[in-house]
């Protein structure tokens, strides 16, 4: 009900407009004495150890994370730890602070349950990022961030955009996310293909090493973003070269450049899309991983996940983790709990004790 509310005044509003105020919102208020612990009342989730994940090192209380996107500069973690994710992303982050593409970039398709956006990497930077990550508490979640390069550097040296990051942001993230797939950055999806996609995880790779024995301890992992609108020829190849680069996982997928199915007039403007369009596409592209990979190589699934239903079938096509972003905006962070008590019900029925048991079971 509390998000039916702020819903109807913030879908009056520009749809970016709105985002910033819910981010900045959000970030102001959770430091103020009590208003954590008041988010946490109001829409965390209990703690279930049969939906509990232990991947990547990390211990994840239930498999539902965020996706990046949402949070670019870091700024609203210590709410978004608050409302009953497991985990977070952060950026997409570049070294260098841009403004992104030209506004408007980012539109609503409510009867699609849909976003299109086209807003290129907009950040404050990675050494913004680090400086405001610095001065946070213990983080109650797992924190992935996700890298990308700036828009003006060519793809030929677009490695050192991403060491840049990693360079600057190492201290502050649990894990990282290499995004090669976002549709609103010229050329960046061409490093999902070829020599380039190698040469890029290796680079990522040995700087990741690099600074694991400069601050001790081992290497933090690395995953790799992919986009729907590959291929099962061109998954294949990306498969085989993220093992070989010695990735710790992928997230599939990213926002799409199909439109199949959309209804509402904002269907024609460029973009990537996210929402419920790319659910069964999303998980499509799962399955042909995990299967391809031989359930070797942990997935986190993202993209059109909107009840527990959605995050099953994920989870069922090979999914070890999930992401939900689109679902915040329509349905609000009470989707979160909705899915929980879903997954529950769901593994019960399916004669599971823990959730780790339902991963790639479709291909059993």
């Amino acid at each position: 009900m509390l998000y039916k509310m702020a819903k109807s005044f913030l879908f009056r509003m520009d749809p970016e407009a709105a985002h910033h105020l819910i981010i900045d919102g959000m970030g102001t208020a959770a430091k103020v004495p009590g208003v954590p612990a008041l988010l946490s009342a109001i829409w965390g989730t209990s703690v279930k150890p049969e939906l509990s994940v232990d991947l990547f090192g990390l211990h994840f209380a239930h498999p539902v994370g965020l996706a990046a996107g949402l949070d670019k500069n870091a700024k609203a973690v210590t709410g978004f730890s608050r409302v009953g994710l497991s985990f977070m992303e952060v950026g997409t982050v570049t070294p260098k602070a841009q403004a992104g593409n030209e506004l408007p970039r980012l539109f609503r398709l409510p009867p699609d349950e849909a976003l299109i956006n086209r807003m290129g990497f907009n950040n404050e930077g990675a050494d913004a990022m680090a400086e405001r990550l610095a001065k946070l508490p213990k983080r109650r979640i797992p924190l992935a961030v996700n890298i990308g390069k700036n828009k003006v550097t060519p793809n030929e040296n677009a490695a050192d955009d991403y060491r840049e990051c990693v360079r600057k942001l190492y201290l502050h993230g649990d894990f990282f996310v290499v995004n090669i797939s976002s549709p609103n950055t010229p050329d960046l999806r061409a490093l999902q293909h070829g020599d380039e996609l190698r040469m890029l995880l290796d680079a990522v790779k040995d700087e990741m090493e690099k600074q694991a024995e400069r601050h001790g301890g081992l290497p933090k992992p690395i995953l790799v973003k992919i986009a729907p609108d590959n291929t099962d020829e061109q998954l294949a190849y990306m498969a085989e070269a993220i093992q070989l680069s010695g990735m710790s996982g992928i997230i599939a997928t990213n926002t799409t450049i199909g439109r199949d199915g959309l209804t509402h007039a904002n269907k024609d403007e460029t973009g990537g899309m996210s929402g419920r369009p790319l659910t069964e596409r999303s998980t499509e592209v799962i399955r042909t991983i995990y299967a391809l990979t031989k359930g070797k190589l942990p997935i986190i699934g993202s993209g059109g996940i909107f009840t527990a239903d959605d995050a099953y079938d994920k989870i069922r096509a090979g999914a070890s983790l999930v992401e939900v972003y689109t679902a915040l905006i329509y349905r609000g962070p009470g989707v979160l709990k909705s899915i929980q008590q879903g997954l529950l019900k769901r593994l019960k029925q399916d004669g599971f004790s823990r959730i780790s048991q339902a991963v790639g079971a479709d291909h059993r």
